[in-house]
């Protein structure tokens, strides 16, 4: 297994991977597929020096990714980022989030970020135990505020401060 910082060429396996996750209603507001069109800007914000995204390989298949992504977009908010983790569905459950996370955790003080945010859905029990598990508190709690399938549903802003 190791952890890289993704080409374009990857951006296939990562929507794909993304997209698998819509359905289950449990990490993404998305309702519906994204295209690797869609995304090509958003792979292009991405810097390997501030805001990476790095896929996790096993063997030959990308198995998941982890993106920082800049926070509210304002300049004091630059040692501030956002963490998403997302590992296909047949890689579940081995560890690789964990590994992500805190190679993120690891490298964040050489990518100039002293804050860790994530956002979760309250719903998705295993997200909030993986990130509380590496010391993210719950800095905030939004009820309500997304709509899956007529269901309304909780955001829990995570936060961590490093170092």
């Amino acid at each position: 297994m190791i952890i890289r910082h993704a080409t374009e060429n990857d951006l296939p396996a990562i929507v794909a991977i993304y997209n698998a996750s819509i359905p289950s209603r449990m990490a993404t507001a998305d309702l519906e597929p994204v295209s690797v069109m869609s995304r090509i800007n958003w792979f292009k914000k991405r810097s390997p020096l501030k805001h990476p995204l790095w896929v996790v390989e096993t063997g030959e298949v990308i198995a998941g990714w982890l993106s920082f992504q800049p926070f509210y977009g304002r300049p004091a908010y630059h040692a501030t980022a956002e963490v998403s983790i997302y590992i296909a569905s047949n890689y579940q459950r081995r560890g690789l989030g964990k590994i992500l996370l805190q190679e993120a955790i690891r490298q964040s003080p050489n990518l100039g970020l002293k804050t860790l945010i994530g956002f979760i859905f309250g719903h998705n029990e295993a997200s909030l135990k993986l990130f509380e598990q590496f010391g993210f508190e719950r800095w905030g709690h939004m009820p309500g505020i997304a709509e899956l399938d007529g269901v309304e549903r909780d955001l829990v802003i995570l936060g961590l401060r490093l170092g």
